[in-house]
């Protein structure tokens, strides 16, 4: 048997470069971790684990085992291996007989396709066959060591997967293609699964890792299903010790099918911490994630608070502050937004969302398209369109046709940029007068009998003050009635400046100044466009 040398042991410590940070990404579900962000989530799982265990340190406990449930490159099972071949060496002297009993004892995982169960292993056992001779793992008799992987079908349920919800048109393929039915979530029950997988019970100490975030299924960005609550709410349920799991902070607030998740992760009173990216390309350099990333460590036998970071270029702002998470419906991931918004909310006044109309507010799609003239029309009104403004006979409007002579204020659905941070929150409020529809492109945030109360509203919705509250529920550039609220529903009988908002709701100088921080000026801030 070839022993294990310190010079070969160059999978235990950090290279430069390291190759795990040089791959590209496969997809979008298959977004690889960089090892810098893997080792700081697992220095968050040893702070823990030192705190409820007087002090002793995880690496140098050769009982406790790992699952990373949805490995790709392998960097979560490869710094495992790293920390616990240091940690272990007074237990077990033998450097061969230690970093066998790691890898064959201590650390387990499921691969999501043939290419990362391969990858993994090469990173792991320093060779895609675990018991072959190139492996720093010796006792093993078969080739896929603790790396599990085998192709599994979808389940169709009509033309959709019953546990994932692929279409069965994009995922219904040849054996030379990959199904992307990840085994992990593709059961009722898990921990049958897992036995079938290892041939034995297991019960895990320590899950972590990178679910798929979402399927490429024809959506794009935000649009697509998300799928990563589906691999969190399987591993939680094999009741590990602990718990952490990277993944996109959309769910703090938004993302499509997530409401059930958000509202099961914020009233789990395991949830010990939260380390929030919101800057775009921090935590996962080229990868643009809109609505950030974030970490979460899950403690089974924790019962408390939870503690919320926020980190922006690489260090934490703010106070790291323990809170219950589930104080309002969705997270505000902000720490000092907390108390702006319970100031607010002490008033008792009636939110927007009431008021603001839901998608399609005329029944007319994004992509309806009028005409250029009206001549020859019965009685023809105007269209807001995408980027341009047509015309419509009034009685093929689906909808609400009586709204259309009503003063209106619309706001697109959708804002964003491809900045690292959003500023702005909300585009520019057009004032719409009687006469005047619009597609899918617009909502109408407020409908009014008079141009001065649509102007002095247009005017609230460029408060910072208002658009500070948006951002607390706008984890993406989608703006939906829902965004809205949190922002009180004021009458329009005066001009909502910051000034007198600050004043009306007790804002003190830090507050504002925090507000102002986090929200720009719109250009040309007294003016809106008017049609």
């Amino acid at each position: 048997m070839t022993p294990v040398t310190p010079q070969a042991e160059f999978t235990f410590k950090a290279h430069n470069p390291d190759v795990l940070t040089c791959i590209a990404n496969l997809s979008n579900d298959e977004v690889f971790t960089p090892p810098a962000l893997a080792n700081q989530m697992l220095d968050t799982l040893e702070f823990a684990w030192v705190e409820a265990n007087d002090g002793k340190s995880i690496w140098a406990d050769s009982t406790v085992t790992f699952l990373d449930p949805f490995t790709k490159s392998g960097v979560f099972l490869r710094e495992i291996v790293g920390r616990l071949t240091v940690g272990l060496a007074d237990e077990i002297p033998d450097l061969n007989e230690r970093v066998d009993h790691i890898l064959t004892k201590q650390v387990f995982g499921i691969a999501i396709t043939t290419l990362t169960s391969l990858l993994a292993r090469r990173s792991v056992y320093c060779s895609k066959y675990a018991n072959g001779p190139h492996s720093i793992a010796k006792s093993f008799d078969r080739d896929w060591g603790n790396i599990w992987f085998e192709r599994t079908e979808h389940t169709w349920a009509g033309d959709r997967c019953a546990y994932c919800g692929a279409s069965k048109s994009e995922y219904s393929r040849s054996d030379d293609l990959e199904t992307h039915a990840y085994a992990f979530i593709h059961t009722t029950d898990v921990k049958a699964r897992i036995k079938q997988m290892f041939g034995a019970d297991m019960q895990f100490d320590v899950i972590i890792g990178n679910p798929p975030y979402q399927l490429d299924d024809g959506g794009f960005g935000t649009s697509a299903a998300p799928i990563y609550q589906l691999f969190v709410q399987k591993a939680l349920q094999l009741e590990p010790r602990y718990a952490v799991f990277v993944t996109p902070s959309r769910w703090f607030a938004g993302g499509k099918g997530l409401d059930a998740y958000r509202e099961q992760m914020l009233s789990d009173r395991r949830m010990r911490s939260i380390v929030d990216y919101p800057k775009l390309f921090e935590a996962f350099p080229g990868v643009k994630i809109r609505g950030g990333i974030s970490y979460f460590l899950w403690s089974r036998d924790y019962n408390g608070p939870c503690v919320v970071q926020t980190m922006w270029d690489g260090r934490v702002v703010g106070e790291s502050v323990s809170r219950y998470l589930d104080e309002f419906d969705v997270l505000v991931r902000r720490n000092e937004a907390v108390p702006i918004l319970e100031k607010v909310r002490a008033k008792g006044e009636a939110t927007l969302d009431a008021k603001v109309s839901s998608r399609k507010p005329f029944g007319l799609p994004t992509n309806f398209k009028g005409t250029a003239s009206k001549s020859g029309m019965t009685d023809p009104i105007r269209l807001l369109a995408n980027q341009r403004e047509d015309w419509i006979e009034r009685a093929d409007v689906p909808q609400h046709r009586d709204w259309i002579d009503e003063w209106k204020v619309l706001i697109t659905a959708v804002q964003g940029t491809s900045a690292a941070i959003e500023t702005k929150f909300l585009s520019k409020p057009i004032v719409a007068g009687p006469g005047v529809a619009c597609t899918e492109t617009y909502l109408v945030a407020g409908r009014f009998t008079t141009e001065e109360e649509a102007t002095k509203f247009a005017g609230y919705l460029r408060s910072r003050f208002a658009r500070f509250l948006v951002s607390l529920r706008k984890p993406t550039q989608h703006a939906t009635r829902d965004v809205y609220s949190f922002v009180p529903d004021l009458t329009m009988d005066t001009d909502w400046a910051d000034a007198a908002l600050y004043e009306r709701y007790g804002l003190l100088p830090n507050e504002v100044e925090f507000i102002e921080s986090q929200v720009a000026l719109h250009d040309d801030a007294s003016a809106f466009d008017d049609v």
